[in-house]
């Protein structure tokens, strides 16, 4: 299993028919899902660009292999995936809540809880 992770916020994800295949909000406007498959990286983007938002937020842990849609990694790294199509369900293998500091830093769930 080839893990990346997505952040949104969890009453956007909540409000999801579970049956249909998922996109973000940013995605009619951008074309692709944003993915990392660096952990720390999840916890920094979604600090940088969430920071002041303080609704509950929730990362999906994706399995890459799942996917049917596009995957491309479009920067030099190699660890930001663009996902271009909706995100079919079964790719998604867990759903987890995101913690946050009073300064409104996140941190990722533990390994275990993968």
């Amino acid at each position: 299993m080839r893990l990346t992770y997505h952040g949104t916020p969890k009453a956007y994800w909540e409000s999801f028919d579970p049956n249909a295949a998922y996109v973000p909000p940013e995605f009619g406007r951008e074309g692709f899902i944003h993915c990392t498959d660096g952990r720390e990286a999840v916890s920094i983007i979604l600090t940088l660009v969430y920071r002041k938002q303080l609704e509950p937020f929730v990362v999906l842990y994706i399995d890459l292999d799942r996917v049917q849609a596009e995957v491309k990694y479009e920067d030099p790294a190699g660890i930001y995936p663009h996902i271009y199509g909706p995100l079919n369900r079964d790719a998604i293998v867990a759903v987890r809540d995101v913690e946050r500091t009073p300064e409104g830093i996140f941190h990722m769930p533990p390994v275990s809880e993968a």
